[in-house]
């Protein structure tokens, strides 16, 4: 069922924290994110690299990208886009090149400066995976 949009809530306000007491970040996020006036939000579990045909592509890149086509399918479907996360929590293998998960992740957040956490942990639940993300989205 599609909500009507004459009986949505005002848009909540997405705003960057960034005391200049503290070093920047050491990438393209945000140190934090303060949000007012949501009253919807989006919690994903870890989302892992099976594609919707059941396959898990090799390349560590390439399971980033099957991951960020998932959640933006699970945006969709809760009627928000990208715009509205403001929380990322990466999971991944030891020994992978992290420039391209982070480049893909700016990608799809087209400017969009989530909070951000990368985690190196020693393995996933399933050998292929090599990477898993969790989102928070607030619209």
């Amino acid at each position: 069922m599609t909500p009507d949009p004459s009986h949505r809530a005002p848009a909540p306000s997405h705003r960057v924290i960034a005391p200049t007491t503290i070093a920047p970040p050491a990438a393209n996020y945000a140190h934090a994110r303060l949000t007012t006036g949501a009253t919807r939000w989006l919690h994903t579990s870890g989302v892992v690299p099976i594609a919707s045909n059941g396959t898990v592509p090799r390349l560590f890149s390439d399971q980033a990208k099957v991951i960020w086509t998932n959640i933006l399918a699970m945006l969709h479907e809760a009627d928000m886009t990208s715009a509205d996360i403001v929380s990322v929590t990466t999971y991944v293998t030891p020994g992978h090149e992290l420039g391209s998960v982070m480049a893909i992740r700016d990608d799809i957040l087209d400017g969009n400066l989530a909070a951000s956490t990368l985690v190196v942990v020693p393995e996933l639940a399933r050998p292929e995976w090599l990477i898993e993300i969790a989102i928070v989205a607030a619209g």
